[in-house]
């Protein structure tokens, strides 16, 4: 299976969904759609240009959270794909929606898509650029080989293993997809492997001042990329890498 697109969703508890929807739309420059589904829990982040990627969804309760889809052209076959491979259902089907669990506890779904095009970055004042290209996954060191073994298999993307010294693999699709997939090992156990967003950017410092502006708290620099956590506590990342590259 090689999805024809990856969706990611920022899930959050109704309490804290609006000032998660806001604080995206506003970070993107993307407005964000009516809501829609039998609860009104969905919206997409709609780019100016290309195919949307980033969605918000309201939670009945828990903590905020990513999630992924993966769009597929047939549905049936693509889950017996990832079954076979280590993929567990989770509960019934919703409308043409199939949830699944990874072997690490990480949950996705597979659902019917189309090609899409890849939105261009989005260019701010004083002429910087930015947008989300990366979903990283958060992996406990007993289920990363797993893991990485789960993703490449199931998108067929090209697969970096750790270098020497290195937590981080990385499975890439082409240039045309909106997101790669940066697997990072953890250095403690946890109970699932989780996930967060990643920006690229052409001027980290510009990026980062605009999120903490936009109501971002900042919780730790480091050499290659910045933490930060979004009004309702969603945390992500503001890297070095500067748009259109991708991890090799």
């Amino acid at each position: 299976m090689t999805p024809l697109r990856l969706t990611a969703f920022l899930d959050y508890p109704e309490e804290v969904f609006e000032a998660g929807s806001d604080f995206w739309s506003a970070v993107t420059g993307w407005p964000r759609s009516p809501q829609r589904g039998e609860h009104h829990q969905f919206a997409t982040l709609v780019p100016t240009t290309g195919t949307d990627y980033l969605r918000v969804q309201r939670l009945g309760g828990g903590a905020p959270r990513v999630h992924l889809d993966l769009q597929v052209t047939d549905l049936d076959p693509a889950v017996a794909e990832a079954r076979d491979l280590g993929a567990t259902v989770v509960g019934a089907p919703y409308d043409d929606v199939t949830i699944l669990s990874s072997p690490g506890g990480f949950v996705f779904c597979l659902v019917p898509g189309v090609p899409g095009e890849r939105p261009e970055p989005t260019s701010w004042p004083g002429g910087h650029t930015s947008y989300v290209d990366q979903v990283c996954l958060d992996i406990p060191p007993s289920r990363y080989a797993a893991e990485l073994d789960f993703w490449s298999d199931l998108t067929g993307w090209k697969r970096r293993d750790p270098r020497p010294g290195s937590e981080f693999g990385r499975v890439t699709p082409a240039p045309d997809q909106p997101l790669q997939l940066l697997l990072q090992r953890l250095d403690d156990e946890q109970d699932a492997v989780t996930a967060h967003l990643d920006w690229a950017t052409s001027d980290v410092g510009s990026e980062v001042e605009r999120h903490l502006a936009a109501g971002a708290r900042l919780e730790k620099s480091f050499d290659h990329w910045t933490v930060l956590r979004d009004p309702a506590g969603m945390p992500y990342c503001i890297t070095h890498r500067r748009p259109g590259e991708r991890g090799e």
